[in-house]
C-alpha cells in the first residue's frame, strides 16, 4: 500500500489544472448549444432560404438540427480509435497540446459559420471538435493518473469530470438569451472555448510527462526520475514509486497490439468490467435529461431554459461532492450507490409522468426526480466510468483500454441522442423503465466483479488479473478485494 501522506507540489497541481481545461472546453460545448437551439435552428432555416427561394421543410429542419447536435458524439466515437497511437507515440502530455488544435479548429469553424452563412461550416466544426472529444476525454485520465500519487489518484481523475461539469454550467449560462444566446451573438458564443485551449497551450508545455510513460514505455529511467521528483517535491518519496514502476515494467511485456489486448487472458475480466460499467453510465438516462433537458420541461414551465440551468448547476455540485468522497468512500461504494439511486429515479419518473395528466402538481416532483437523477450519476458513475479503465490494466494495456472507454462514452452518448426522442415517443413515459434496467445490471454486475481499487498501486490491481483464469475474486494478504 502507497503512503497515505502526500506533498502537492506547484508541478503537480498546475499539471492537472493545465490538463483538464481540454475537459472544460468539451463541458462548454455540451451545454451551449441546449438553450439557443431555436436562434440556431432559425439560422439553418434562413441560410436554406437563401440559397433555394423557400423554406427549410420542418422534418428536414429537425432532422438537420439532431445532425448537428449528435455530430459531435460521433466524431467523438472516430477519435477515441486514436488514442493508443498517441498516446504511446507522443506520449500522455505532448499528445494532449498536439490533439489541441483540433478543439482550436473546430471552434474558429463553428463561430465562423454565421459569417460564412454556412451550416455546413457549424456542423463540421462540431464534427473537427468530436474528433477532439474522443482524443482527450481518455488522454486526460491516462495522464492524471500517472502523474498522480496513488493515495490520491482517483480523486484528482475526478477533477476532469468536475471540469467537464463546470463546462456544461459555464455553456448553460453563455447560451441563455440574457447573455449570448440571441441571433447577434451566438456566434461569438461558440468560440469561446478558445480562451481555455489557448491557456492550455501557454501552461501545459511547462509540465512533466508522465514518469511512468517515460520509465516503462521509453526506458528512460533518468528522465523518468526527474519528472518524478519535479511531481512530488521529495527525494525520499521517489525511490519506492520508481521500484513499483520497475516492478510493473517486469511483469509486462513491451507491447500489446489490439488484437493481443482482446486475446489476453488476463485483460477479460477488465474488458467485460469496463463495458458494462460505461454503457451502464451512458445508457441510464443522464445523457437524455442533458441533452433534451430544455425540451423536457419546456412543456410544463414557462421557465425551461432557467430548470436547465439548475440541472447544470446540481451536476457540478455533485461532482465536486465525488471528488471530495472519492477516496474516503472508494470506486464500489460510489459506483454502487449511483447505480441504485439512477433506477429508483428512473421507475419513480416513470410512476409521476404516468400521473401527471391527472395531478398537475406533481410536475414539481418530476424537477425533484430529474436533479436527483443527475445527483446520483455524478456521485459514482460519471466521473468513475472515464478513468476506472486506466487502474484496472497495466502500462501495455492502459492506452487502448482508454480508447475502448472512450468509444463505449461517446458511442453510448451518440446512439442515446439520436434514439431518445424517438423512444420517448413510443414508450411514452415508460423509456424510464429501459433506462432503469440498464442501471440495474450495471448495479449488480458491479456489485459481483469490481474489486476495489482505492489506495492500490497499478501493479497491485493488475496483480488480481493475472491468474490463469483472470478472475479477481480472491484475496491478498493486507488487503480485501471488495472492502
Amino acid at each position: 500500500m502507497a503512503s497515505q501522506e502526500t506533498h502537492l507540489t506547484a508541478a503537480l497541481l498546475t499539471s492537472i489544472m493545465a490538463a483538464v481545461l481540454g475537459s472544460l472546453q468539451i463541458g462548454y460545448h455540451t451545454g451551449n448549444v441546449n438553450a439557443p437551439a431555436k436562434i440556431i435552428e432559425e439560422f439553418f432555416n434562413h441560410t436554406w432560404t437563401a440559397r433555394h427561394n423557400q423554406s427549410m421543410p420542418d422534418h428536414s429542419l429537425t432532422l438537420l438540427w439532431s445532425l448537428s447536435v449528435s455530430i459531435k458524439d460521433f466524431g467523438a466515437l472516430v477519435g477515441s480509435l486514436g488514442v493508443k497511437y498517441v498516446a504511446d507515440s507522443y506520449g500522455r502530455r505532448n499528445s494532449i497540446l498536439i490533439v489541441n488544435c483540433l478543439s482550436v479548429v473546430g471552434a474558429c469553424l463553428m463561430s465562423a459559420s454565421k459569417a460564412c452563412q454556412s451550416f455546413e461550416i457549424l456542423i463540421l466544426g462540431r464534427l473537427v471538435f468530436g474528433l477532439f472529444c474522443g482524443l482527450v476525454m481518455s488522454l486526460n485520465p491516462l495522464y492524471i493518473q500517472e502523474v498522480s500519487p496513488t493515495n490520491l489518484r482517483g480523486a484528482f481523475a475526478t477533477l476532469n469530470q468536475v471540469s467537464f461539469a463546470l463546462g456544461i454550467l459555464v455553456g448553460m449560462v453563455a447560451g441563455l438569451e440574457t447573455v449570448l444566446g440571441t441571433e447577434h451573438y451566438w456566434a461569438m458564443m461558440l468560440s469561446l472555448s478558445l480562451i481555455p485551449a489557448l491557456t492550455q497551450y501557454l501552461v501545459l508545455p511547462f509540465c512533466p510527462e508522465s514518469p511512468r510513460y517515460l520509465l516503462i514505455n521509453r526506458g528512460e529511467e533518468t528522465k523518468a526520475e526527474a519528472a518524478l521528483l519535479r511531481l512530488r517535491g521529495r527525494a525520499e518519496k521517489l525511490y519506492a514509486e520508481l521500484e513499483e514502476m520497475k516492478e510493473e515494467a517486469a511483469h509486462t511485456q513491451s507491447g500489446v497490439t489490439i488484437h493481443e489486448f482482446f486475446k489476453k487472458r488476463s485483460y477479460k475480466q477488465p474488458i467485460i468490467i469496463v463495458l458494462i460499467i460505461n454503457l451502464g453510465s451512458q445508457l441510464s438516462g443522464f445523457n437524455a435529461i442533458i441533452n433534451y433537458s430544455t425540451k423536457m420541461f419546456q412543456a410544463k414551465f414557462d421557465e425551461a431554459k432557467y430548470l436547465t440551468l439548475g440541472v447544470g448547476a446540481v451536476n457540478l455540485t455533485f461532482t465536486l461532492v465525488a471528488f471530495f468522497l472519492m477516496e474516503r468512500a472508494g470506486r464500489r461504494k460510489l459506483l454502487l450507490t449511483g447505480f441504485i439511486s439512477i433506477a429508483v429515479c428512473n421507475l419513480l419518473m416513470t410512476i409521476v409522468d404516468s400521473v401527471l395528466h391527472l395531478a398537475p402538481e406533481l410536475r414539481s416532483l418530476q424537477v425533484l426526480l430529474v436533479f436527483c437523477l443527475i445527483s446520483a450519476y455524478e456521485l459514482g458513475p460519471g466521473p468513475i466510468s472515464w478513468f476506472i479503465a486506466a487502474e484496472l490494466f497495466d502500462q501495455p494495456g492502459r492506452p487502448i483500454a482508454m480508447a475502448f472507454t472512450s468509444m463505449l462514452n461517446w458511442g453510448g452518448k451518440f446512439v442515446l441522442a439520436l434514439l431518445f426522442p424517438p423512444l420517448l415517443k413510443i414508450c411514452g413515459e415508460y423509456v424510464y423503465l429501459l433506462f432503469m434496467a440498464v442501471a440495474l445490471v450495471a448495479f449488480t454486475f458491479t456489485w459481483i466483479r469490481l474489486p476495489e481499487t482505492k489506495g492500490r498501486t497499478f501493479d497491485d490491481i493488475a496483480e488480481e488479473f493475472r491468474g490463469a483464469d483472470g478472475i479477481p475474486l480472491h484475496n491478498k494478504t493486507g488487503f480485501n478485494t471488495f472492502t
